[in-house]
Protein backbone atom coordinates (compact mmCIF):
# COMPACT_ATOMS: atom_id res chain seq x y z
CA UNK A 1 0.00 0.00 0.00
CA UNK A 2 2.90 2.35 0.66
CA UNK A 3 4.14 1.96 -2.90
CA UNK A 4 0.63 2.55 -4.25
CA UNK A 5 0.16 5.72 -2.18
CA UNK A 6 3.52 7.19 -3.10
CA UNK A 7 2.82 6.46 -6.77
CA UNK A 8 -0.25 8.74 -6.54
CA UNK A 9 1.68 11.79 -5.34
CA UNK A 10 1.29 14.70 -7.73
CA UNK A 11 -1.35 12.95 -9.87
CA UNK A 12 -5.04 13.81 -10.42
CA UNK A 13 -5.97 10.52 -8.73
CA UNK A 14 -3.84 11.52 -5.75
CA UNK A 15 -5.61 14.89 -5.57
CA UNK A 16 -9.02 13.21 -5.59
CA UNK A 17 -7.96 10.77 -2.88
CA UNK A 18 -6.57 13.65 -0.80
CA UNK A 19 -9.95 15.42 -1.11
CA UNK A 20 -11.83 12.33 0.05
CA UNK A 21 -9.41 11.77 2.94
CA UNK A 22 -9.70 15.40 4.11
CA UNK A 23 -13.51 15.25 4.17
CA UNK A 24 -13.43 11.87 5.92
CA UNK A 25 -11.05 13.36 8.48
CA UNK A 26 -13.45 16.29 8.97
CA UNK A 27 -16.31 14.04 10.03
CA UNK A 28 -14.14 11.87 12.25
CA UNK A 29 -12.43 14.85 13.87
CA UNK A 30 -15.80 16.24 14.94
CA UNK A 31 -16.68 12.83 16.35
CA UNK A 32 -13.32 12.69 18.12
CA UNK A 33 -13.95 16.07 19.74
CA UNK A 34 -17.37 14.95 20.92
CA UNK A 35 -15.85 11.81 22.45
CA UNK A 36 -13.36 13.90 24.41
CA UNK A 37 -15.94 16.49 25.49
CA UNK A 38 -18.76 14.05 26.22
CA UNK A 39 -19.52 11.92 29.25
CA UNK A 40 -16.16 11.94 31.06
CA UNK A 41 -13.72 14.62 32.20
CA UNK A 42 -11.88 15.80 29.02
CA UNK A 43 -8.47 15.15 30.58
CA UNK A 44 -9.40 11.57 31.47
CA UNK A 45 -10.98 10.96 28.07
CA UNK A 46 -7.89 12.19 26.23
CA UNK A 47 -5.62 10.13 28.47
CA UNK A 48 -7.63 6.98 27.81
CA UNK A 49 -7.64 7.63 24.06
CA UNK A 50 -3.90 8.31 23.88
CA UNK A 51 -3.07 5.28 26.02
CA UNK A 52 -5.19 3.08 23.77
CA UNK A 53 -3.78 4.25 20.46
CA UNK A 54 -0.22 4.20 21.81
CA UNK A 55 -0.54 0.57 22.93
CA UNK A 56 -2.22 -0.49 19.68
CA UNK A 57 0.39 1.30 17.57
CA UNK A 58 3.41 -0.10 19.45
CA UNK A 59 3.68 -3.51 17.71
CA UNK A 60 3.18 -1.92 14.28
CA UNK A 61 5.87 0.69 14.94
CA UNK A 62 8.34 -1.76 16.42
CA UNK A 63 7.82 -4.84 14.26
CA UNK A 64 5.79 -4.12 11.11
CA UNK A 65 6.71 -0.87 9.35
CA UNK A 66 10.30 0.08 8.42
CA UNK A 67 12.12 1.91 11.19
CA UNK A 68 12.42 5.69 10.82
CA UNK A 69 15.49 7.07 9.08
CA UNK A 70 17.99 8.84 11.40
CA UNK A 71 16.89 12.31 10.28
CA UNK A 72 13.33 11.55 11.44
CA UNK A 73 14.08 11.45 15.17
CA UNK A 74 14.46 15.25 15.61
CA UNK A 75 11.26 15.66 13.56
CA UNK A 76 9.39 13.27 15.86
CA UNK A 77 10.68 15.20 18.90
CA UNK A 78 9.28 18.49 17.56
CA UNK A 79 6.01 16.81 16.54
CA UNK A 80 5.67 15.42 20.07
CA UNK A 81 6.18 18.85 21.67
CA UNK A 82 3.68 20.55 19.36
CA UNK A 83 1.04 17.92 20.07
CA UNK A 84 1.65 18.16 23.83
CA UNK A 85 0.94 21.89 23.66
CA UNK A 86 -2.14 21.26 21.52
CA UNK A 87 -3.57 18.67 23.91
CA UNK A 88 -3.03 20.81 27.00
CA UNK A 89 -4.66 23.81 25.36
CA UNK A 90 -7.51 21.71 23.97
CA UNK A 91 -8.27 20.07 27.32
CA UNK A 92 -8.38 23.42 29.13
CA UNK A 93 -10.64 24.75 26.37
CA UNK A 94 -13.13 21.88 26.70
CA UNK A 95 -13.17 22.22 30.50
CA UNK A 96 -13.99 25.93 30.28
CA UNK A 97 -16.51 26.07 27.44
CA UNK A 98 -19.40 24.30 25.79
CA UNK A 99 -18.43 22.10 22.85
CA UNK A 100 -20.43 24.01 20.23
CA UNK A 101 -19.08 27.34 21.52
CA UNK A 102 -15.36 26.60 21.59
CA UNK A 103 -15.01 24.05 18.79
CA UNK A 104 -15.78 26.53 15.95
CA UNK A 105 -13.15 28.95 17.28
CA UNK A 106 -10.53 26.21 17.45
CA UNK A 107 -11.26 25.11 13.91
CA UNK A 108 -11.62 28.65 12.56
CA UNK A 109 -8.18 29.83 13.60
CA UNK A 110 -6.40 26.79 12.21
CA UNK A 111 -6.97 26.89 8.42
CA UNK A 112 -6.04 30.54 7.82
CA UNK A 113 -2.68 30.21 9.55
CA UNK A 114 -2.11 26.78 8.00
CA UNK A 115 -2.59 28.19 4.50
CA UNK A 116 -0.09 30.95 5.26
CA UNK A 117 2.37 28.50 6.84
CA UNK A 118 2.08 26.10 3.91
CA UNK A 119 2.95 28.98 1.60
CA UNK A 120 6.19 29.63 3.47
CA UNK A 121 7.16 26.00 4.17
CA UNK A 122 6.00 24.25 0.99
CA UNK A 123 5.70 27.11 -1.50
CA UNK A 124 1.97 26.53 -1.97
CA UNK A 125 -0.21 29.30 -3.40
CA UNK A 126 -3.97 29.80 -3.63
CA UNK A 127 -5.95 31.33 -6.47
CA UNK A 128 -8.20 34.34 -5.92
CA UNK A 129 -11.29 32.14 -5.78
CA UNK A 130 -9.64 29.85 -3.26
CA UNK A 131 -8.83 32.81 -1.00
CA UNK A 132 -12.46 33.89 -1.25
CA UNK A 133 -13.38 30.35 -0.18
CA UNK A 134 -10.96 30.45 2.77
CA UNK A 135 -12.32 33.79 3.96
CA UNK A 136 -15.91 32.60 3.48
CA UNK A 137 -15.27 29.47 5.51
CA UNK A 138 -13.42 31.33 8.27
CA UNK A 139 -16.13 34.04 8.36
CA UNK A 140 -18.81 31.35 8.73
CA UNK A 141 -16.91 29.67 11.54
CA UNK A 142 -16.32 32.88 13.48
CA UNK A 143 -19.89 34.06 12.89
CA UNK A 144 -21.01 30.78 14.43
CA UNK A 145 -18.70 31.35 17.39
CA UNK A 146 -19.92 34.94 17.84
CA UNK A 147 -23.55 33.81 17.72
CA UNK A 148 -22.85 31.14 20.32
CA UNK A 149 -21.07 33.68 22.52
CA UNK A 150 -24.05 36.01 22.40
CA UNK A 151 -26.83 33.48 22.89
CA UNK A 152 -25.35 30.69 25.00
CA UNK A 153 -27.16 30.85 28.37
CA UNK A 154 -24.90 28.72 30.57
CA UNK A 155 -21.51 29.47 32.12
CA UNK A 156 -21.17 32.93 30.60
CA UNK A 157 -18.50 33.91 33.13
CA UNK A 158 -16.21 31.31 31.58
CA UNK A 159 -16.98 32.07 27.95
CA UNK A 160 -14.29 34.69 27.37
CA UNK A 161 -11.42 32.67 28.87
CA UNK A 162 -12.77 29.62 27.03
CA UNK A 163 -12.67 31.50 23.73
CA UNK A 164 -9.16 32.79 24.45
CA UNK A 165 -8.01 29.21 25.04
CA UNK A 166 -9.82 28.16 21.87
CA UNK A 167 -7.82 30.69 19.83
CA UNK A 168 -4.59 29.39 21.35
CA UNK A 169 -5.65 25.82 20.55
CA UNK A 170 -6.34 26.89 16.97
CA UNK A 171 -2.78 28.17 16.74
CA UNK A 172 -1.52 24.75 17.79
CA UNK A 173 -3.81 23.17 15.18
CA UNK A 174 -2.11 25.23 12.49
CA UNK A 175 1.32 24.30 13.87
CA UNK A 176 0.73 20.57 14.01
CA UNK A 177 -1.05 20.43 10.64
CA UNK A 178 1.86 22.13 8.90
CA UNK A 179 4.65 20.32 10.72
CA UNK A 180 2.99 16.91 10.56
CA UNK A 181 2.76 17.42 6.79
CA UNK A 182 6.48 18.19 6.75
CA UNK A 183 7.17 15.05 8.78
CA UNK A 184 5.12 12.64 6.70
CA UNK A 185 6.76 14.00 3.54
CA UNK A 186 10.25 13.60 5.04
CA UNK A 187 10.11 9.79 5.28
CA UNK A 188 10.07 7.28 2.44
CA UNK A 189 7.22 5.23 3.90
CA UNK A 190 4.21 7.27 5.09
CA UNK A 191 3.04 4.42 7.34
CA UNK A 192 6.34 4.59 9.21
CA UNK A 193 5.50 8.14 10.20
CA UNK A 194 1.93 7.27 11.15
CA UNK A 195 2.83 4.23 13.27
CA UNK A 196 5.62 6.00 15.12
CA UNK A 197 3.58 9.17 15.53
CA UNK A 198 0.78 7.33 17.33
CA UNK A 199 3.24 5.26 19.38
CA UNK A 200 5.24 8.29 20.58
CA UNK A 201 2.19 10.52 20.94
CA UNK A 202 0.60 8.06 23.38
CA UNK A 203 3.10 8.70 26.18
CA UNK A 204 2.15 12.10 27.63
CA UNK A 205 -1.57 12.42 28.32
CA UNK A 206 -2.02 9.03 30.08
CA UNK A 207 0.36 10.24 32.82
CA UNK A 208 -1.57 13.48 33.27
CA UNK A 209 -4.90 11.63 33.24
CA UNK A 210 -3.70 9.04 35.79
CA UNK A 211 -2.57 11.76 38.22
CA UNK A 212 -5.87 13.59 37.77
CA UNK A 213 -7.89 10.40 38.30
CA UNK A 214 -5.87 9.53 41.43
CA UNK A 215 -6.58 12.94 43.01
CA UNK A 216 -10.34 12.94 42.30
CA UNK A 217 -12.70 12.69 45.24
CA UNK A 218 -15.12 10.64 43.16
CA UNK A 219 -13.20 8.53 40.68
CA UNK A 220 -15.09 7.40 37.58
CA UNK A 221 -15.13 3.69 36.79
CA UNK A 222 -12.22 2.68 34.60
CA UNK A 223 -14.03 0.18 32.37
CA UNK A 224 -16.39 2.68 30.64
CA UNK A 225 -13.56 5.23 30.44
CA UNK A 226 -11.20 2.76 28.73
CA UNK A 227 -14.01 1.63 26.45
CA UNK A 228 -14.32 5.24 25.28
CA UNK A 229 -10.55 5.32 24.97
CA UNK A 230 -10.41 2.33 22.63
CA UNK A 231 -13.23 3.73 20.51
CA UNK A 232 -11.51 7.12 20.40
CA UNK A 233 -8.22 5.47 19.43
CA UNK A 234 -9.69 3.97 16.27
CA UNK A 235 -11.42 7.25 15.44
CA UNK A 236 -8.08 9.02 15.92
CA UNK A 237 -6.26 6.56 13.64
CA UNK A 238 -8.62 7.23 10.78
CA UNK A 239 -9.06 10.95 11.49
CA UNK A 240 -5.46 12.07 12.02
CA UNK A 241 -4.14 9.37 9.70
CA UNK A 242 -6.44 10.51 6.90
CA UNK A 243 -5.48 14.17 7.14
CA UNK A 244 -1.77 13.35 7.29
CA UNK A 245 -2.02 11.18 4.18
CA UNK A 246 -4.07 13.91 2.49
CA UNK A 247 -1.28 16.44 3.11
CA UNK A 248 1.23 14.07 1.53
CA UNK A 249 -0.89 13.39 -1.55
CA UNK A 250 -2.24 16.93 -2.07
CA UNK A 251 -1.84 20.51 -0.93
CA UNK A 252 -1.43 21.09 2.80
CA UNK A 253 -3.47 24.30 2.83
CA UNK A 254 -6.29 22.84 0.77
CA UNK A 255 -6.54 19.74 2.95
CA UNK A 256 -6.54 21.88 6.10
CA UNK A 257 -9.38 24.07 4.81
CA UNK A 258 -11.50 21.10 3.73
CA UNK A 259 -11.02 19.45 7.11
CA UNK A 260 -12.60 22.47 8.80
CA UNK A 261 -15.98 21.41 7.48
CA UNK A 262 -15.72 19.38 10.69
CA UNK A 263 -17.41 22.40 12.29
CA UNK A 264 -20.61 21.48 10.45
CA UNK A 265 -20.37 17.87 11.60
CA UNK A 266 -19.57 19.05 15.14
CA UNK A 267 -22.72 21.18 15.31
CA UNK A 268 -24.81 18.24 14.15
CA UNK A 269 -23.16 15.93 16.68
CA UNK A 270 -23.65 18.50 19.45
CA UNK A 271 -27.32 18.74 18.49
CA UNK A 272 -28.09 15.03 18.00
CA UNK A 273 -25.77 13.39 20.53
CA UNK A 274 -25.06 16.00 23.21
CA UNK A 275 -28.50 17.65 23.15
CA UNK A 276 -27.20 21.13 22.30
CA UNK A 277 -29.52 23.42 20.30
CA UNK A 278 -29.00 24.19 16.60
CA UNK A 279 -31.29 26.94 15.29
CA UNK A 280 -31.91 28.22 11.75
CA UNK A 281 -29.31 30.98 12.00
CA UNK A 282 -26.60 28.51 12.93
CA UNK A 283 -27.66 26.27 10.08
CA UNK A 284 -27.14 29.20 7.69
CA UNK A 285 -23.67 29.77 9.13
CA UNK A 286 -22.84 26.09 8.70
CA UNK A 287 -23.97 26.34 5.07
CA UNK A 288 -21.58 29.28 4.68
CA UNK A 289 -18.74 27.12 6.00
CA UNK A 290 -19.57 24.38 3.52
CA UNK A 291 -19.80 26.92 0.68
CA UNK A 292 -16.32 28.18 1.53
CA UNK A 293 -14.94 24.66 1.29
CA UNK A 294 -16.62 24.18 -2.09
CA UNK A 295 -15.08 27.44 -3.39
CA UNK A 296 -11.62 26.32 -2.26
CA UNK A 297 -11.99 23.07 -4.18
CA UNK A 298 -13.54 24.66 -7.29
CA UNK A 299 -10.92 27.41 -7.33
CA UNK A 300 -8.15 24.85 -7.46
Amino acid sequence: MSDWLTSLEGTPAGHDLALALALFAAFLHALFGALQKGRHDPWLSRGAIDFSYGVIAAPFALFVVPWPEPHMWPIFAIVFLIHVGYKLAQSYTYVLGSYTVVYPVVRGTGPLFTVIGAGFLFGESFTGMQWVGVLTLVAGIFALAAYNLRHWPLGRAQLKPALAMAVLTGGFVAAYTTYDAYGIRATADPFTFLAWFFFIDGFFMPVIAALRWKNMAERPALAPLMGRGVLGAFVAYFSFGSIMLATRLGGVGEAAVLRETSTVFAALIGWIVLGEKVGPRRLVMMALIAAGAVLVEMGG
